[in-house]
């Protein structure tokens, strides 16, 4: 009985695990072209303001993408 509860327990986390792995690489798939889109634009020029505002977005990204992407 009780390694009847182990493996039961067993499928469940692992099944709960890799459902945050999936979740985990979309997002990380999604930052990393959030990065990309600032990037392009940035190289097409922007006012100071727009800089300055594009500048925080892609740190905030970065640090993102560090937790994230692994």
């Amino acid at each position: 009985m009780i390694r009847i509860l182990l493996l039961c327990s067993a499928l469940f986390f692992s099944a709960h695990a890799h459902a945050h792995d999936c979740k985990r690489s979309d997002r990380c798939e999604t930052v990393k072209k959030q990065i990309q889109n600032i990037e392009s634009r940035m190289r097409h020029g922007y006012t100071a303001a727009q800089g300055i505002r594009l500048d925080e977005r892609l740190r905030k990204l970065r640090e993102e993408r560090r937790k994230v992407c692994r």
